[in-house]
């Protein structure tokens, strides 16, 4: 007969073959480096980026809102006025870039030399700018603060409009194919004038647009040479 400390080993439970291991210490969070957070974080939006915004507002005759791009950009209205400086400076990159697209087209397709050449050329340009339904709109929206884009003396539009008129006639005296009498700074800021005087005169004076009218101004201004014997002891 078994004695009952016998018994009493048999009853006890069989240890386990493979006993559980001891559960492991959670490991530490690794810290991203800067840079790996610049790298996973939404790209920030830039000035180009601010500049397509503002081509296609402009094209969907939308008024330019510096809060509302802010946002649309996801950035701050302080951010936005530090790029362009003033809503008005952005409107004059704007329309100055699509005056100058304007001016290539008007320039690539303009025929024969001298005071026609530029006469063409201005035909060109003042019949894309008329057409232009966005200019239009713009203008007639607020024709105040148009002018005062479009036409001030210190506008960036008027400055570089003028500039690109200067290089033309540059071009031609240089050709020999004009000998205009005033300075071709002064000039090419005439030529402006006129054709702003006839292109936007519906909002200046109500009248409507003139287009034949700036052209003819132009060409006769062009015509006027140094030896023009009703310019000599002047």
């Amino acid at each position: 007969m078994k004695s009952p400390r016998a018994l009493k080993r048999r009853a006890a439970p069989e240890a386990p073959e493979h006993p559980s291991p001891p559960p492991r210490r959670a490991r530490a969070p690794v810290r991203p480096t800067p840079l790996a957070q610049r790298l996973e974080a939404p790209s920030k939006a830039t000035p180009q980026d601010l500049f397509t915004l503002a081509l296609a507002w402009w094209k969907q005759g939308e008024r330019f809102d510096i809060g509302r791009m802010a946002q649309a950009l996801g950035v701050s209205r302080a951010t936005v006025f530090r790029w362009v400086g003033t809503r008005e400076l952005l409107y004059g990159e704007v329309i100055s870039s699509l005056f100058e697209g304007a001016l290539a087209i008007a320039r690539k397709g303009a025929r024969g030399e001298g005071p026609e050449l530029v006469a063409d050329i201005t035909r060109r340009l003042f019949e894309l700018l008329v057409t232009d339904a966005p200019l239009r709109t713009f203008v007639q929206q607020d024709a105040e603060y148009a002018m005062r884009i479009l036409m001030s003396r210190s506008s960036t539009v008027e400055q570089r409009c003028a500039a690109s008129i200067r290089t033309s006639l540059e071009e031609g005296v240089k050709q020999g194919h004009l000998r205009p009498v005033m300075d071709l700074d002064a000039l090419a800021y005439v030529i402006i004038r006129i054709g702003e005087s006839f292109l936007y005169r519906d909002a200046i004076t109500g009248d409507p647009v003139d287009v034949e009218s700036a052209i003819t101004a132009i060409r006769l201004l062009l015509t006027v040479e140094k030896q023009d014997v009703r310019w000599k002891g002047r």
